[in-house]
């Protein structure tokens, strides 16, 4: 930036600037003042300052430091804060958006201040004579500085050259009496505020405690309390606060303010609460003891002590007939943006500019008021400080001034008082609270890089700033929280339905990870615990990027994975982020050639690179997946670097774990079950065929469901003695533990009896009664039991006996099917059975089928497979080995129907060989 007088001035006589301020050089009215174009003959230029600033972001703050302290030593402070805003928004327009140095000239006259702001846009296009001139939409990010010009200034212009392009505006000085910081004009009698005869002013001190030491004659005469009555007293116990609707702050804390104006009620010794009008002064005696005078008078006369309200000057010619400006306008711009980020990040631009700082921030208050988290900034890291959450009451890295108005004149002093400054550079702040209704809603907050740089005064322009938006800014917080309330809903509901939909534990991780990433985060992690004596084992490893998934897996596996701690809710793990950037220091060190660095050391592999370090280098949470009253696991998201969470994502997050957590238990119970269902179905089969000298066997079985039930189909072939074998095929009715005994007894059973010597028949008849004896616990069952013994001939005979099950079919080589059985009574019904056996004897190329009823049952629609059905299968299987035979009746069962098997199908197939095999 570079400062200095208008070309052709003389110089002061002393060049030097102060405090490194512009040079100003200030004329008496009348000596050598040029009059300017586009302003009135008859105003007369009598101080001029000038400075030039580069195209550079900074410029913008210094040149509103330039105009603050020019106007301020004129003695124009009532028109500061609209110059420093309009101005900003002009050097902005220049240096930022035109990317060309902008020239600054203050002009003082005695009407008010010109101020001209031209850069160098030789690429726009100089106007026709009377075209209007194009405003811009206020949408956009440019053109807003000639609405505000139109909204505070009273007169303002564009003037183009080839070269340059200068917007100026005037500020019309208020008219008061001379010698006087604020005057009102003359008025009738009638129209002066109204004041009791005797208007009565009680003084009142208050202690450091808030209790009341001094007590004047008036306060006696309007509240009926002697100075001995009320002495030593709270005035809380007298207050009765607050007295107008939508007071934010409390009586304690105004009484701790440097300044506080306003009104309340006092309790009288009658009982009745009497409105009054409060001016409140901190001050401090000789030895530094604070204490607050409180001046009160009656509500209706408030006019002795109300500080008059600054009224922005008009343009009594200017013919506007528009309605009053909304002071919420005013401060944020009309129009107003439609969304809440929109709306923070102008709040928090506005608010710099109006106090003339480096930065500014505003934090918005949880639902539970316990933490405020970072949601707009400028001239601070945004990127690292966006939400950010710090605890607004006591505890480490509090955020002290939440409730009421504060001034830090240095942070070095109190280090931490403002956590969202450490490491900023930020030496000086102020921030003030934004309440609704007595609630805390959040903080408002600007701070400058010098020390010193705000007072008392400060905090009361801001403050009155954010009681202007904190409705509105509230308004659109709920909006949004409304809006991501019911994109919760609709996130939560398609994730349970994708959950519910798979009972694959390995399915059921991955969906886990698909539905945070990156919706929720932007890598995550799923930690699974077998049992309670098992360490967490890292199972799911997902980035947005799919490069970095082998990285932060190989980082997480050098990491001692977090404790499963059952507690709700997430906490943050820093493990991973120091590890990462511990890593990738000493890679960066290694490159440069350099040694050193950390100590902390990482087992060798695949290193973590810097995009690794940077993927992971936010903030880390754990949340963990509780089912069933046991942990068994934790789900870990991440944010890149300097990135927080939301608070509403991580309570979002936590629904989705508590989801997640119930279906990766079911997943595993899935699992199980079905291991043990499998395996007590591999019990109920024989464990492998034996081989027959002279008898093909093959045996095709397939189990209906999922796996995760057993079925009540069995079959068995086993050695009964020498040269004999005993076979089975039956059906338990039902499925499940109870058809599984039925079925574990009946085949066991056979064995023992079979062996035994016993003819089939007493075979059955006595495994009907073990059946019976079951009780509630027996099953129906269907059984073909029988026994083959191979012949010399070549043939093969067989006793069998057929309890209510499907009959054998025997195929002849010349291709004809008949039973080979009888049916008889099934088991497990009557105690007294009447069976037989019938002797088959299969010829070399005969073939014995064997089947249970979800062969002979297979449907589609209204059509049935049955016994004939199966037959005519059969007739085509002449010449056939037993395994192409059971084989061909397999594949001509499934394609029957195109739905899935709905019951347990096995197929026997025995067959003689010929004495010559094709």
């Amino acid at each position: 930036m570079t400062t200095g007088l208008i070309p052709g001035e003389q110089p002061p006589d002393d060049p030097r600037p102060t405090d490194g301020l512009p040079q100003q050089r200030h004329e008496p009215a009348g000596q050598g003042a040029m009059p300017v174009e586009n302003r009135s003959r008859s105003s007369v230029i009598t101080a001029r300052a000038a400075a030039s600033f580069e195209p550079v972001g900074r410029s913008v703050a210094s040149a509103r430091s330039f105009v603050r302290d020019t106007l301020q030593g004129w003695g124009f402070g009532d028109i500061v804060d609209d110059a420093v805003v309009l101005t900003s928004e002009l050097v902005t327009n220049a240096v930022v958006h035109a990317g060309t140095s902008a020239e600054l000239l203050c002009l003082r006259s005695e009407d008010g201040v010109r101020i001209e702001v031209a850069d160098r846009y030789p690429e726009r296009e100089i106007p026709l004579q009377g075209s209007p001139i194009d405003m811009g939409s206020p949408d956009r990010e440019g053109g807003r500085g000639l609405q505000l010009c139109a909204a505070l200034a009273g007169h303002w212009g564009v003037d183009y050259t080839p070269t340059h392009k200068t917007v100026w505006f005037q500020l019309d000085l208020p008219e008061r009496a001379v010698g006087t910081r604020t005057a009102g004009p003359a008025l009738p009698a009638h129209l002066l505020p109204l004041a009791d005869t005797r208007v009565r002013v009680a003084v009142v001190q208050i202690d450091r405690s808030g209790s009341i030491t001094a007590w004047n004659e008036d306060a006696e005469e309007l509240f009926g309390y002697t100075a001995e009555q009320v002495t030593g007293k709270p005035l809380t116990d007298l207050a009765a606060w607050p007295h107008t609707p939508g007071t934010g702050t409390g009586i304690a804390d105004a009484l701790q303010l440097s300044r506080w104006e306003g009104s309340y009620g006092i309790r009288g010794a009658h009982g009745r609460v009497i409105p009054v009008y409060a001016s409140h002064l901190r001050v401090r005696d000789t030895d530094g003891e604070p204490s607050t005078v409180c001046l009160l008078v009656r509500d209706h006369e408030r006019a002795v002590l109300q500080t008059p309200l600054r009224v922005p000057s008009t343009d009594s010619s200017g013919g506007s007939d528009g309605p009053s400006a909304d002071p919420f306008e005013v401060f944020i711009g009309s129009p107003a943006p439609d969304d809440l980020d929109g709306l923070l990040q102008r709040t928090v631009e506005r608010a710099r500019d109006m106090l003339d700082g480096d930065s500014a921030f505003l934090l918005l208050a949880t639902d539970d008021e316990t933490e405020l988290e970072v949601r707009a900034s400028t001239g601070l890291p945004s990127a690292r400080q966006r939400f950010a959450r710090v605890p607004v009451e006591g505890g480490p890295g509090r955020y002290g001034s939440a409730r009421m108005p504060a001034v830090h004149e240095d942070l070095t002093a109190v280090p931490g008082a403002v956590p969202l400054l450490n490491g900023t550079g930020m030496r000086s702040v102020v921030t003030v609270p934004l309440k609704v209704e007595g609630r805390l809603t959040g903080s408002l907050g600007v701070a400058a890089e010098a020390p010193g740089r705000y007072s008392n005064e400060e905090a009361l322009r801001l403050q009155f700033a954010a009681d202007r938006i904190a409705l509105a800014v509230e308004s659109a917080r709920l909006g949004e929280l409304e809006r991501l309330r019911r994109g919760s809903l609709s996130f939560l509901v398609e994730a349970s339905d994708l959950l519910a939909g798979t009972l694959d534990r390995d399915q059921t991780l991955a969906l886990m990870a698909q539905m945070t990433v990156p919706t929720l985060a932007t890598w995550c992690a799923v930690y699974t615990i077998a049992d309670q004596s098992s360490e967490p084992d890292l199972s799911y490893v997902l980035h947005e990027d799919e490069e970095l998934i082998d990285g932060i897996k190989s980082l997480l596996s050098k990491i001692p994975p977090p404790d499963p701690v059952p507690t709700p809710g997430a906490r943050v793990w820093s493990a991973p982020a120091e590890v990462a950037h511990q890593a990738a220091l000493r890679t960066s060190m290694r490159s440069l050639g350099l040694s050193g660095g950390p100590t902390r050391h990482v087992t060798t592999g695949i290193g973590p690179t810097l995009a690794t370090a940077s993927a992971v280098g936010g903030e880390t949470v754990v949340l963990p997946l509780v089912a069933r009253n046991r942990v068994i696991g934790m789900l870990t998201l991440g944010k890149p670097t300097d990135e927080h969470f939301r608070q509403e994502i991580l309570e979002l997050a936590e629904d989705l774990s508590r989801r997640a957590a119930l279906a990766l238990d079911n997943a595993r119970l899935y699992s199980e079950r079905t291991a043990i269902s499998q395996s007590l179905q591999r019990s109920l089969l024989p464990p492998e065929l034996p081989q027959i000298d002279g008898v093909e066997v093959e045996v095709i079985y397939r189990a209906a469901g999922e796996g995760n039930e057993v079925g009540g189909d069995f079959y068995d072939l086993f050695p009964i003695s020498d040269g004999a074998y005993g076979f089975a095929i039956g059906d338990v009715c039902g499925t499940g533990p109870n058809a599984a005994a039925v079925t574990g007894l009946a085949r066991h059973a056979l064995r023992l009896l079979a062996r035994e010597g016993l003819s089939g028949p007493s075979v059955l008849e006595r495994l009907n009664s073990a059946i019976l004896d079951e009780g509630e616990r027996s099953r129906f069952l269907t059984l073909l039991y029988g026994e083959m013994r191979p012949q010399e001939d070549g043939s093969a005979k067989l006793k069998v006996v057929c309890a209510g099950h499907p009959l054998p079919l025997r195929l002849r080589q010349d291709g004809t099917v008949e039973p080979a059985a009888e049916p008889q009574p099934l088991l497990g019904v009557l105690e007294d059975l009447e069976l037989y056996e019938e002797t088959v004897t299969l010829d070399p190329g005969d073939v014995l089928l064997c089947v249970t009823d979800g062969v002979t049952e297979r449907r589609e629609g209204p059509r049935m497979l049955g016994d004939d059905g199966l037959a005519e299968v059969l007739e085509t299987c002449t010449g056939l080995t037993a395994g192409a035979v059971a084989a061909r009746i397999m594949r001509a069962v499934e394609r029957f129907a195109s739905d899935a098997p709905s019951d347990d199908m096995a197929i026997l197939a025995m067959r003689v060989p010929g004495l010559q095999q094709d």
